[in-house]
């Protein structure tokens, strides 16, 4: 009579332990690889953002301003507060919803609520899974999310948002011609991750609040939900808490959209001083692309 031979419990728990391994192995390199894959869908959104902006640039000759707002005398906003990428619908393939927009009430108008909260995919990051709405604080104003800011330079946005050094400013549009420094040099747009602050495509909510999520006793003022600035500090940096700070959760690296329609990574090593020259229009600092 034969017998058959089947594992001892030693051979078992060899095999378990291989296959352990293999799998302890194998799983960085599937998550790299989704990550890659994310990273890819997010420059491409950028890309179709940046072809926007220059579908609206041969339209109006210009590109959009940060938002547009009525401001009083002493700096109050009355809104309506509607932001650069709610102007861009239209080349953006959003029609149907740009129409939808009652341009002359305030974002928070009741008439605007389906607009301001409908979510655009192309506006999210898949590397920084977030609600598809929030309130603004401050307000019962709910709008929807979206993970990429326009860039307005190296100060921060609450009080500079009109006076800053880059590209999109409150209530100003600028031309090629403004920058001196070449939409080459010039960062447009970038991410921001939920770890930071919520932000929106919809525009600076009249009223509104931006806490930042790291120091909820930091507040930055509306402009933050679609503004952020640069300096003085490079971006991902784990010391900053600001709420108007770029940011992704791409490992150790960060989106932006060039000028020039370009999309470039970068990472948390970049020197602060070409970060910062990165952010300005017109600056006049020398910047090689080597030095990214």
């Amino acid at each position: 009579m034969i017998r058959k031979r089947g594992f001892t419990l030693i051979e078992l728990l060899v095999v378990i332990a291989i296959i352990g391994i293999l799998v302890a192995l194998l799983l960085p390199a599937v998550q790299a690889a989704r990550e890659s894959a994310r990273r890819a869908q997010c420059t491409d959104s950028l890309k179709q953002i940046g072809l926007a902006l220059h579908q609206y640039h041969e339209c109006t000759l210009h590109f959009p301003a940060g938002y547009l707002t009525a401001v009083a005398s002493d700096g109050t906003e009355f809104g309506p507060g509607w932001g650069w990428a709610s102007y861009l619908l239209p080349d953006l393939e959003q029609a149907p919803l740009e129409e939808r927009i009652n341009w002359g009430l305030d974002i928070g108008n009741a008439r605007n609520l389906f607009a301001r909260t409908t979510v655009l995919p192309l506006f999210l990051c898949p590397s920084d899974p977030a609600p598809k709405s929030f309130t603004v604080d401050g307000t019962s104003t709910v709008v929807a999310y979206g993970n990429y800011v326009a860039v307005n330079g190296n100060q921060g946005v609450s009080d500079a948002a009109a006076i800053n050094d880059g590209a999109f400013l409150r209530d100003q549009w600028f031309r090629p011609a403004n920058f001196l420094d070449g939409l080459s040099n010039t960062l447009f747009v970038a991410e921001r991750s939920k770890r930071m602050s919520f932000t929106t495509w919809v525009g600076a909510v009249t009223g509104g609040d931006v806490p930042s999520n790291l120091d909820p006793t930091a507040v930055e003022s509306s402009a933050a939900l679609v503004l952020g600035h640069c300096g003085p500090h490079i971006p991902n940096n784990p010391e900053v808490t600001d709420a108007d700070a770029l940011s992704s959760s791409h490992p150790n690296l960060v989106n932006f959209l060039y000028g020039d329609g370009s999309v470039h990574i970068i990472t948390n090593s970049i020197a602060v001083e070409v970060y910062d020259a990165l952010a300005t229009r017109a600056g006049g600092e020398a910047v090689n692309s080597d030095s990214r």
